[in-house]
C-alpha cells in the first residue's frame, strides 16, 4: 500500500508540474504576443495623413539622434519603439540631406526611406511661370533663373527645324506656329506652373519641353470637347489667352468667354484692349492706349479686325481653358473693368457707355 501511495503522489506531483509548465508557457506566450501587439502598434503609422513633410538630416546625425525630430513632426508614435526598431533592423548608415516622409508611414517605412539615402540635389532650381504672362516675360523668367539669356529664348523660337520637331511630336501643335506674322511661335502653348530642373545649366529646349508636356496633359483632359468644337486647338488657345488676360476671377472668365463667343457668332469684332496692347508690344497695365496704337494695323488688333487674332497672347490656366470650351450661357455682348478689378457686363451698348462715363468720372475706368 505504501508503494502504491508513493507512486500516486509522484504522479500527482508530475501532473502539477506539467500543469504549472503549461500555465507558464501560456503566460510567456501571452506576454510575448501582447508585447508584439504593443510593438506593432507603437511602430505603426501615426495617422492616415499622406501629406508629405520635408525632414532635413544634418551632417553627423544618426537614426537615434533624429528620433526627437521625427516625433516632433508627428512621423513616429514613440521614440522608444522607434529606437527598438533601429536596434533590431540595424539599417545602413544615415546620410545627410532632405527626406520626404508622411504621417501614415510605419516606422519600417520611415526607416526604409531614410536608409535609401537622400535624393536632395543642392543644384536643383525651381522656376514659377505665372498665368497670363507673355513670351517676353517667360524669356525674362528663364534668363533670371538659368544660365540662358533672353536672346537664347527668342532665337530658339525662330528655329524652324525645332518647330517642325515639335509639330511632329505633339498632337496639339500645328503648322500655325510657323506663321511669319506671329510674334513668338510658342506663345500660349507653354503651360504656366512651378517646375523643378536639375540645375541652372538647363537648356531652353528642356524648359520648353517640360512646359509643353504639362500643356499636353492639361489639353488631353478636354480632348473630347476640343474635337467637338468648331475651333482648332490654335484658335482655342488664342481665345483662352485673351479671356485669361481680360478676366480677374473664375466668375469673370466664364462670362467673358460667353461674351466673346457671342461676338464671334455674330461676326462682330472682339474689341479686346489686351490684344491691342500685345499687338504694339506693350504690357497691359502700362498706361492708357494712344489713338495711333489703337489704329495700328497688326494681326492682333481685334478692334480693327473681326474674328480671332493670329495667335495667343499669353499663358493660360486650366480654369480658363475650361471656361473657353464651356462659356457661360448669356446674352451679354460687352464688358468693362474698373481699377478695383470689378467687371461689368451688358447686352446693350448704351448701358455700357453710361457705365464707362460713370467710372471715368470716379477715376475708376480701365481703358
Amino acid at each position: 500500500m505504501e508503494t502504491s501511495n508513493s507512486s500516486f503522489c509522484s504522479m500527482r506531483k508530475l501532473k502539477n508540474k506539467v500543469k504549472l509548465a503549461l500555465i507558464m508557457f501560456f503566460v510567456v506566450v501571452g506576454i510575448l504576443f501582447g508585447g508584439y501587439l504593443v510593438y506593432k502598434i507603437g511602430t505603426g503609422g501615426v495617422s492616415e495623413n499622406d501629406n508629405s513633410k520635408e525632414i532635413i538630416v544634418e551632417v553627423g546625425s544618426s537614426y537615434l539622434t533624429i528620433a526627437q525630430k521625427l516625433k516632433e513632426n508627428n512621423l513616429i508614435k514613440s521614440e522608444f519603439f522607434y529606437k527598438i526598431y533601429i536596434k533590431l533592423a540595424n539599417p545602413k548608415p544615415l546620410q545627410a540631406g532632405k527626406y520626404h516622409l508622411n504621417e501614415n508611414m510605419s516606422v519600417k517605412e520611415v526607416v526604409n526611406v531614410l536608409s535609401s539615402g537622400s535624393t536632395y540635389n543642392p543644384d536643383v532650381i525651381t522656376i514659377t511661370f505665372k498665368e497670363g504672362i507673355n513670351m517676353r516675360e517667360i524669356a525674362k523668367t528663364i534668363a533670371k533663373n538659368t544660365n540662358n539669356t533672353e536672346d537664347d529664348v527668342f532665337e530658339l523660337l525662330k528655329d524652324r527645324n525645332y518647330l517642325d520637331e515639335l509639330i511632329n511630336k505633339y498632337w496639339f501643335v500645328g503648322e500655325e506656329i510657323k506663321n511669319k506674322d506671329i510674334y513668338y511661335s510658342l506663345e500660349g502653348y507653354l503651360f504656366p506652373d512651378t517646375y523643378e530642373f536639375l540645375n541652372k545649366d538647363v537648356s531652353v529646349k528642356d524648359v520648353f519641353e517640360t512646359m509643353l508636356n504639362q500643356m499636353e496633359r492639361k489639353l488631353s483632359n478636354y480632348k473630347e470637347k476640343i474635337n467637338a468644337s468648331k475651333y482648332s486647338v490654335h484658335e482655342i488657345l488664342t481665345l483662352a489667352s485673351i479671356i485669361q488676360t481680360e478676366g480677374n476671377n473664375n466668375d469673370d472668365w466664364d462670362k467673358i468667354s460667353g461674351v466673346f463667343h457671342n461676338r464671334l457668332n455674330t461676326n462682330e469684332t472682339l474689341g479686346s484692349c489686351v490684344t491691342i496692347y500685345y499687338g504694339v508690344k506693350r504690357d497691359f497695365g502700362t498706361g492708357a492706349l494712344w489713338q495711333y496704337e489703337i489704329d495700328n494695323k497688326n494681326p492682333y488688333n481685334t478692334r480693327m479686325y473681326a474674328g480671332l487674332p493670329i495667335g495667343p497672347i499669353a499663358t493660360i490656366s486650366e480654369k480658363v481653358l475650361s471656361s473657353t470650351l464651356s462659356p457661360a450661357d448669356t446674352d451679354y455682348l460687352y464688358f468693362i473693368s474698373d481699377v478695383n478689378r470689378n467687371t461689368y457686363f451688358f447686352d446693350d451698348i448704351n448701358e455700357r457707355d453710361r457705365k464707362i462715363e460713370e467710372l471715368r468720372a470716379a477715376g475708376l475706368y480701365v481703358g
